[in-house]
């Protein structure tokens, strides 16, 4: 494979996934857009939202390593060279992420910032 076309990366991920990459894909755009209102009405992020976020974070990360050895017919036993433990990394690197994100937006919409709700 000579170049990178994301029509086969979609296909394989269809392949992989089924119906599920549509809901995981509709939460991602849903979940990104809602993070951005959220960093408009209160201008900026909060400290300790973040943190807490983060902390589930690392949770997010096993989760999307633990669907990756479901939908894939290998496991963490197979992998054996650089390329594999890189993928294994940036798998859960996404999942942190994407959790990180979806888990601030959830907890800043639940509890909003209590500066902002007195209209300061």
């Amino acid at each position: 494979m000579k170049e990178l076309d994301p029509m086969v990366f979609l296909a394989v991920f269809q392949e992989m996934l089924g119906p599920m990459l549509w809901v995981m894909l509709l939460v991602a755009v849903l979940g990104l857009l809602a993070f951005v209102a959220l960093l408009v009405r209160e201008r900026g992020l909060v400290s300790r939202r973040l943190v807490q976020s983060e902390l589930l974070g690392l949770l997010g990360g096993v989760v999307a390593l633990v669907v990756m050895a479901r939908v894939s017919s290998s496991g963490f036993t197979d992998a054996g060279g650089p390329a594999d433990w890189f993928l294994i990394l940036l798998v859960y690197g996404v999942g942190a992420v994407a959790t990180t994100i979806l888990a601030y937006t959830v907890l800043g919409w639940w509890r909003p910032r209590r500066g902002l709700a007195a209209g300061t």
